[in-house]
């Protein structure tokens, strides 16, 4: 067998026995990584003993074909990188990335560069290699595999930003090695000439354009999805042609790095795509990318632990005694990053602190992986580079990987039970024994009604409710270790976290209903993740804190009022003010539903104090969030009655498929008349998916007629006085004006009201007042404090104008004069 067959036979049988080894790793409890290394390993010795045999039929075309693969360096990397940085990226949360990407990039980046540091210098002053060279090897081991550790820390129960750190570092990790991995084998294989600062320089171009072409393609190819709404499998088809095209286009045609487009390519997609593709199309996508990445990663270490019986061949002593190095430095290395870095990042408040256990396991268990075997076969089959230094990459990247697996991955768990990170703590022990208890008693019940329902025989069902009697004792056996390990604090820390991945679950199901928009769905899941965190950490008083917070105004709502207070630009804010109205809205419904799961579910385990504590702090939430609701149907009371409208059609239209689909199931409709019912739904489905637009209405000319200065002014000249003026928002609780400032404008108040703190007590302002003007008009420091008590709409004149307006018109000139001597109490 010859040719491509041979080829086709060749993987599809790699892929036949992929498709077992998950199973079989289960069963010896031994990581799935692990396994491949060791069946590649063992694949690899076959094919040597194979190659003197003849006659073994179809196994012995296999085993040959395998020993022919030859895939050429640049078409190993486009074949296998894009695919596994894309599905990598494709499961980090975007947003919560975003919240913690300083310390994410300072790690990944300083990892990278220490890492090859390290890994260079050893090398370079222990074997006279060439520094270059060195350092080319140093960024191929500097990638890490977070699979392992991650997984640990799940059964662990870390805190999910701590699981966001190590997941971000190492894909950022990547992409920073992969760009420095381009520049050193350009600069080896002679393709860039420049000298080291100039190659600074190109590798931050690289990274940086890289970033931006990504984050383009993604954006186009979002707006190309519109058209294939309702078709899944192009939807799906376009995400992998994206991962290719970003990856090929830009190494090739952009000349950015093409491995960090794919990166930011896949974190756009994964924080924008969420809110454009159905809930079921994305779940498909997302499976789609999860089996590719598992082709890849597997198909990557086998073919890599394959070669490893070749190269034992001829390794040398030099050869062990450089692996030992190597993995010396690297331990260093990451050490450094760990207990060195992360602990300043921890002081500095940028990241989440780690003791020292967490510390061991993440520097022991920074495995290498699929990344780290793509490039070093790479370089061993890049035939521009010489021979030696191809057989010195090829040996010592596949050694310390497998290293790293062999060792590393199978003692990780046993180092992980010596730190003892694998048992619970005493609260959660006991929270396990009573939630054990009452679960063991309802099912103990639920069993004898089954049993005189179905009339069975005494005997068995005697023998079930014995078993259940017993476990139920065991469970109670020691109540008073129970009593002390859950104090009232760790009762309500627990039950917080609880609720708030109870809040988590039920954004996911009514968004999965169709009754939550995916963008509300998307900012109520990650703040529910934000509570749980904060409970984790900080007990009630985090738990309080970040619940407050969650109320108040992000930085990209900052963003949006900074612009249109500067540049007018309206659509933006009205975005974000009808996100947050509908998010407000959809989130007191949701406490409404926290505090039933409170009472039925939590309360039985965590007993009724408890549950008293966290109903108190579901009311404080409710009533944080009523009054931001109300601040905001105050100012635009028709969209709050449209966006309750949106919820009940959305509500009516769930109940409406689910009836037509009863029908279905029983038989009662064919499928013919429900697609004819599910049709007349699409109309009605596709416009509620559209939010309905928020009018803002902060243009100076709607809003001068609002200003009992202006109104009576004739159109002309109100259309001149507008262009002097500039609309504000103030937030409830702004504060607008600060005594003892130097004044610079004086405002309008078109809507809403303000309090100004006088010596004699607060006076409000309403709707048509002005106030801001004495400062203008004694030019002095402002007089007192002003702040917004809700949402206020403000014309802001600036000084210049100011003096402007008064000089052409002398009638304003004399109202306002008298209204400021009136305030500063001169007759």
């Amino acid at each position: 067998m010859t040719g491509i067959v041979a080829y086709v036979f060749g993987i599809i049988g790699l892929l036949a026995l992929i498709g077992f080894l998950p199973a079989f790793a289960r069963r010896i409890n031994l990581p799935y990584t692990v396994l491949l290394a060791v069946v590649g390993l063992g694949l690899g010795g076959i094919i040597v003993v194979a190659r003197s045999n003849a006659g073994l039929g179809a196994i012995g075309d296999f085993l040959h074909a395998l020993d022919g693969f030859s895939i050429p360096a640049e078409a190993f990397l486009a074949i296998f990188l894009p695919t596994l940085l894309f599905e990598t990226a494709l499961a980090i949360d975007i947003r919560r990335l975003m919240e913690d990407v300083a310390p994410v990039l300072l790690m990944a980046v300083v990892a990278v560069i220490l890492c090859a540091f390290f890994v260079g210098a050893a090398l370079s002053w222990s074997f006279a290699l060439a520094l270059p060279a060195a350092l080319l090897l140093g960024s191929i081991v500097a990638t890490t595999d977070p699979i392992a550790v991650v997984g640990i820390f799940r059964d662990l129960g870390a805190p999910k930003r701590l699981l966001l750190l190590v997941e971000g570092e190492s894909l950022f990790n990547d992409a920073a090695a992969i760009a420095l991995y381009g520049l050193l084998i350009g600069l080896l294989t002679g393709r860039h000439g420049e000298g080291v600062g100039e190659a600074v320089l190109t590798f931050l171009r690289d990274f940086v354009g890289g970033a931006i072409f990504g984050y383009v393609v993604a954006w186009i190819a979002l707006r190309l999805a519109r058209w294939l709404h309702g078709l899944p499998e192009a939807e799906i088809t376009l995400t992998v042609a994206l991962a290719y095209l970003a990856y090929i286009v830009g190494e090739h045609y952009v000349h950015v790095s093409g491995v960090v487009a794919v990166v930011v390519a896949a974190l756009t997609l994964g924080g924008i795509g969420r809110t454009r593709f159905t809930p079921t199309t994305w779940h498909r996508l997302e499976h789609t990318w999860q089996q590719l990445g598992f082709w890849a990663n597997s198909l990557i270490f086998l073919l890599a632990a394959m070669l490893v019986p070749r190269l034992i061949q001829t390794v040398s002593w030099q050869d062990v005694l450089m692996l030992a190095v190597l993995i010396l430095a690297t331990l260093v290395a990451r050490s450094i990053v760990v207990f060195g870095l992360m602990p300043l990042l921890g002081m500095a408040r940028l990241a989440e602190s780690i003791g020292t256990a967490y510390g061991v396991v993440i520097v022991w268990g920074g495995l290498r992986g699929a990344v780290s075997l793509a490039l070093g076969l790479a370089v061993a089959e890049n035939e521009a580079l010489p021979e030696d230094f191809r057989h010195i990459v090829a040996v010592l990247t596949t050694g310390f990987v497998l290293f790293t697996l062999l060792v590393n991955g199978i003692s990780l768990r046993p180092l992980v039970k010596l730190l003892g990170l694998d048992k619970l703590p005493p609260a959660e022990q006991a929270l396990r024994d009573r939630a054990l208890n009452l679960a063991l008693a309802r099912i103990k019940d639920k069993v004898s009604e089954v049993a005189a329902a179905d009339r069975l025989a005494a005997k068995p069902v005697a023998e079930a409710i014995e078993e259940y009697d017993r476990r139920i004792v065991e469970a109670k056996s020691n109540p008073e270790m129970m009593t002390e390990a859950l104090s009232k604090s760790d009762l309500v820390a627990v039950g917080l976290r609880i609720m708030a991945n109870r809040e988590g679950e039920l954004a996911l199901g009514k968004l999965e209903a169709g009754i939550l928009p995916r963008s509300i769905a998307d900012a109520l899941i990650q703040g529910a993740g934000r509570l749980g965190d904060a409970a984790k950490v900080g007990g009630l008083a985090g738990y309080e804190q970040a619940a407050k917070a969650a109320v108040g105004f992000g930085a990209v709502f900052r963003i949006a009022r900074w612009l249109h207070q500067h540049f007018r630009i309206e659509r933006l804010l009205a975005a974000e003010l009808a996100e947050r109205f509908e998010r407000l809205l959809l989130e007191r419904m949701m406490i409404i539903d926290l505090g039933k799961f409170v009472d039925h579910r939590l309360e039985p385990v965590l007993g009724g104090e408890t549950a008293a504590t966290m109903h108190e702090v579901l009311g404080r939430r409710a009533v944080r969030v009523e009054q931001a609701l109300a601040a905001l149907r105050l100012q635009y009371p028709d969209y709050a009655e449209l966006l309750e409208s949106r919820y009940l059609g959305r509500v009516s239209l769930r109940l409406e498929e689910d009836a037509f689909r009863d029908m279905l199931e029983e038989s009662v409709v064919s499928q013919e008349i429900f697609n004819d019912l599910d049709r007349n739904l699409g109309e009605r489905r596709r416009r509620l998916e559209r939010r309905p637009g928020l009018d803002v209405a902060l243009s100076p000319e709607a809003l001068i007629p609002k200003v009992p200065l202006f109104a009576d002014l004739a159109p002309q000249r109100q259309a001149a006085i507008a262009k002097l003026l500039r609309p504000r928002l103030a937030l409830p609780e702004e504060r607008i004006v600060a005594k003892g400032e130097r004044g610079d404008a004086m405002y309008f108040i078109t809507s809403g009201a303000v309090s100004v703190d006088v010596p004699s007590g607060a006076v409000r302002l309403g709707s048509g007042d002005f106030f801001g003007e004495i400062a203008l008009v004694a030019g002095r420091p402002r007089t007192a404090d002003v702040r917004a008590l809700g949402y206020c709409s403000l014309l802001t004149l600036f000084a210049g104008d100011f003096s402007r307006l008064l000089a052409e018109d002398s009638e304003m000139k004399r109202t306002i004069d008298e209204v400021a001597r009136q305030r500063l109490g001169v007759s």
